[in-house]
């Protein structure tokens, strides 16, 4: 599966995050054979959760997959690049390949504010392919808060 496809597949699940008014964003994992094994999407808003976030979600579920904390060979696809919290999560799962759809000038850190998943202090870096179907991605998340402002 191309960076394109898995793309797609995430947002699929960014689509779904707004059956609960939550934020379009989602996250795909596949594991080193190229199989899906986990999702998620945005739960903030359905769960009352601050760390709500797709990323965490897949990451929860991928680990729950494999049976171990360690998420080595898999990709995590998302729709937007990461925030601080997840990307220290991909680093503390060892994930070595993140591939995102929009860049986040305001909160990103996988190169857009910092780059928390590339930082050489710490004990493990995350290859890193973004602006993959970026329009589209930042398209979902354009609409989504342009229909909010306008309540």
């Amino acid at each position: 599966m191309d960076d394109s496809e898995l793309m797609a597949l995430a947002l699929e699940e960014a689509r779904a995050a707004l059956r609960t008014q939550d934020v379009p964003v989602g996250a795909v994992v596949l594991d080193g054979a190229g199989r899906v094994i986990a999702t998620g999407r945005n739960i903030r808003e359905a769960d009352g959760d601050p760390t709500g976030h797709a990323e965490i979600v897949a990451i929860r579920r991928a680990a729950q997959a494999l049976g171990q904390w360690r998420l080595e060979g898999c990709t995590l696809a998302v729709t937007l690049e990461p925030c601080t919290m997840c990307a220290g999560a991909m680093v503390l799962a060892r994930l070595p390949v993140l591939v995102f759809g929009a860049f986040d000038p305001k909160a990103g850190a996988a190169g857009s504010v910092t780059d928390v998943v590339r930082d050489p202090r710490l004990n493990h870096r995350v290859q890193v392919r973004g602006g993959v179907r970026e329009q589209e991605c930042g398209d979902e998340l354009r609409a989504f808060f342009r229909q909010r402002r306008a309540r």
